[in-house]
């Protein structure tokens, strides 16, 4: 599947790594490093049934902070992200609109990769579908079935069985405990799980947790051949930990997403891969805080959205967007306003015009040694990604409190590269 044109992102003189990230699990921040200057981040990416929203925005964009920070310290990036391409959700509005549920999948996607394209976000390396991956998946449930940690349910709609992925067993049997990565209590999962796309009533599953790995052929359900399992189509939680697994280290360093995601996903999708090869998913769980609208989540079931497209479609100009969302500290949920994106509209022109005033040249200034402004930036950017406090820095800059005068196209090029902002005139520029 292909991602997005990708921006640019010019070269910086590179400073020592030196990264510290609140870990989910741990529920602190902790020291976070690259393998002999590698990294690796995987990040789960939308289920194509409607367009990007200023929620599914506010988290790429913030790891897209982690890919920018990672790079300036010139650590190589080896950065993966999904599309659920085939889930409920999916088939439900396909069948409520009349739509081809693979011709919306595409068209949604697509979408996305323009308002991620617009906002100056940097593609993935690899951006994968889950429906190419099926043979992957049915390959990874077959070994957990034969390992013993999945286990058929009868399905009186269906023509075979189900799988499911069996919690006790797996705990016997590897580190992974349940609760280990989102760090929620029991009676807590036990009301998020059905909440967050589980069946807690089926019958004939040995936990009330234990999540869908295959589903059965049903009439009317697209399906595919699962060798051994049945033809079918997986499970949502799967098809993550097969990516992963086939596109990564393990552990590799960063799994990220939505706090939404904590529970079940992120739950399930460590368990898996942990149950498949005895080895941890990932080093670190990073989780963005929930975008809202009048006081209540943005979701795409409740329909309170604002859609990236559609402050696009009204001319807004998506730096301002993207200022407005790296305004809020990645963990932080807030609720969005129109009076918010303007402040942060007018911000954004701030530091253009001060950028102008900026020296076209500072003949002290190196070309292979940091200014002042790149180390503030960097510094700050280094505790958890706080990107208010950088803005916060890039205001300081721009009302000429910073003691160096660092040259206009330097200034350019650090903010660009660090924050993706372009405080040039004009539309920022990118390369296929």
């Amino acid at each position: 599947m292909k991602s997005w044109s990708a921006p640019q992102v010019p070269s910086l003189p590179r400073l020592a790594e030196s990264l510290e990230l609140f870990d989910t699990p741990h529920s602190t921040t902790l020291p976070t490093h690259s393998r002999q200057g590698a990294a690796s981040l995987y990040v789960c990416g939308i289920t194509p049934y409607d367009a990007t929203h200023l929620g599914h925005a506010n988290t790429y964009v913030q790891f897209d902070l982690l890919v920018r920070y990672w790079l300036a310290c010139g650590v190589q990036v080896n950065y993966v992200q999904n599309v659920t391409d085939i889930d409920d959700p999916l088939l439900e509005r396909a069948e409520a609109t009349g739509a081809d549920w693979r011709e919306l999948a595409e068209e949604q996607t697509e979408l996305f990769r323009q308002d991620m394209a617009a906002l100056s976000v940097i593609p993935p390396n690899s951006y994968l579908g889950a429906v190419e991956m099926i043979p992957a998946i049915v390959e990874d449930v077959e070994r957990l079935a034969e390992l013993g940690i999945a286990y058929r349910v009868p399905a009186e709609d269906a023509d075979g069985d189900d799988y499911y992925f069996d919690i006790a067993e797996a705990e016997s049997r590897t580190d992974w405990r349940l609760g280990s990565v989102g760090g929620y209590d029991r009676p807590t999962m036990d009301s998020l799980f059905g909440e967050r796309g589980g069946d807690p009533q089926r019958p004939g599953k040995r936990d009330r947790l234990d999540p869908l790995l295959w589903r059965a052929r049903r009439e009317g359900e697209p399906e595919w051949d699962g060798g051994a399992l049945g033809r079918g189509r997986p499970g949502w939680h799967i098809e993550c930990s097969v990516i992963a697994r086939r596109h990564l280290p393990a552990p590799f360093t960063v799994q990220g997403g939505g706090s939404d995601l904590r529970f079940p996903h992120h739950e399930f999708s460590a368990a898996h891969a942990t149950a498949a090869d005895g080895v941890a998913l990932a080093e670190r769980y990073m989780h963005t805080g929930m975008v809202g609208l009048d006081g209540e989540k943005m979701s795409k079931s409740k329909g309170n959205l604002v859609l990236v497209s559609q402050l696009r479609a009204r001319g807004e100009d998506p730096q301002a967007v993207r200022t407005l969302l790296l305004s809020h500290h990645w963990r932080t949920d807030w609720s969005y306003t129109d009076a918010d994106l303007a402040l942060a509209s007018g911000r954004l022109q701030r530091w253009k015009q001060a950028l102008q005033r900026a020296p076209e040249q500072n003949p002290g200034e190196s070309a292979e040694e940091p200014d002042e402004l790149q180390y503030a930036l960097m510094s700050i950017l280094a505790l958890d990604l706080n990107a208010p406090a950088a803005l916060d820095q890039l205001d300081m800059w721009a009302e000429g409190h910073l003691a160096a005068q660092t040259s206009r196209a330097r200034v350019r090029d650090v903010v660009l590269a660090l924050l993706g902002i372009d405080l040039a005139d004009g539309s920022p520029s990118s390369t296929d």
